[in-house]
């Protein structure tokens, strides 16, 4: 069954209870219920704010979860029994790979820079050009992708129905064999999982005023003051909308566009959507680095610079970058209880 992953957030401002399709039809009531409950709370406490902290997720299924995690983690998703989802995605640090573009079988790179798996369930669609509408539509992306795990559903199910455990797991869980299909369910149910709590920017919108240094609040302001807060919004701080990379000036004026710089444009063949992409959410942006689709920015601070003049038309003064980096710092979460780190 196609679902719109996990609290799919769409348009300024707006949460409301037919923007979230829940994974399960069972939890409909109880994950509307939260949602609205969350947005009420958000009304009263920080009535300007676009952005959100992250709401309690709804109940889960613990089996299918577990087989979901057990396949993030198995190898023998890839052709040749090599890379797995957390090759690329790793859980101990910031959910991607800290590389400028992902290295598939054969030490094969990728065309763009892997996004975080973390959070990915408030995404509007996945991937960077928005062509998968759902975790479970994302999860099979990879798996087929010849240069990335190089295999394909019927490969895949040839080699777990060799494994005993698997076999009786997917029975448990779903009363049926293994299929492709149940792997991605499977997997997008390990994923809507992946939150990162209690940054200190939650703290701080829940009430903590302390939780936010002088610095990090002057960045806040200045995040919201120059419009960032106008795309990077809702409680994923971003994912939600699409945008074109480079809205005052031509990011691509003095180097060639790849075609994976085509962002949307790939899906849709819509002259529009040339250079647009989805708005990477910013929770735990420090802690993926190298920056943007084409992984072309090193650090936050030359980020926070290249958003300025490209999407904003502006060249910030320095102490601006360093308290919107400082700002940006404060966005991570925490990971089983751990605060997320870089490798």
């Amino acid at each position: 069954m196609k679902t719109k992953a996990g609290w799919a957030l769409a348009g300024l401002f707006t949460i409301t209870a037919t923007l979230l399709l829940p994974a399960c039809k069972g939890q409909e009531t109880q994950a509307v219920t939260v949602l609205a409950e969350h947005e009420r709370f958000r009304a009263i406490t920080h009535p300007s704010d676009a952005l959100l902290p992250l709401p309690p997720g709804p109940d889960v299924d613990t089996q299918k979860v577990e087989l979901g995690r057990r396949l993030f983690f198995e190898p023998r998703l890839s052709h040749d029994n090599s890379l797995s989802c957390a090759s690329c995605h790793d859980l101990a640090h910031g959910g991607a790979d800290n590389r400028p573009t992902a290295t598939g079988i054969g030490k094969q790179l990728g065309p763009i820079n892997t996004p975080t798996v973390f959070n990915a369930g408030l995404n509007i669609a996945q991937f960077w050009d928005g062509r998968a509408d759902t975790l479970e539509a994302q999860a099979a992306g990879p798996v087929h992708n010849p240069l990335e795990m190089g295999s394909n559903w019927q490969e895949v199910k040839t080699k777990l129905a060799q494994d005993p455990a698997y076999v009786q797991a997917f029975m448990q869980v779903y009363g049926q064999s293994l299929e492709g299909a149940l792997v991605a369910d499977a997997l997008a149910a390990f994923e809507r999982t992946l939150a990162t709590p209690n940054s200190r920017f939650d703290q701080f919108l829940r009430g903590n005023s302390t939780a936010l240094s002088t610095q990090e609040k002057a960045g806040y302001q200045f995040f919201k003051d120059y419009g960032c807060a106008s795309c990077h919004q809702g409680a994923g701080i971003g994912g939600n909308m699409y945008q074109r990379f480079g809205v005052m000036e031509d990011y691509y004026r003095d180097k060639p566009a790849k075609p994976a710089d085509l962002g949307r444009f790939n899906v849709t063949q819509l002259p529009q959507d040339r250079h647009v992409f989805k708005v990477p959410g910013l929770r735990n942006v420090a802690v993926t680095a190298p920056y943007f689709h084409d992984a072309s920015a090193a650090t936050l601070e030359e980020a926070v610079r290249v958003m300025g003049r490209y999407q904003l038309g502006r060249e910030l003064p320095r102490n601006e970058v360093a308290a919107i980096t400082a700002f940006l710092r404060a966005l991570t979460g925490e990971w089983q209880g751990k605060p997320l780190q870089r490798p």
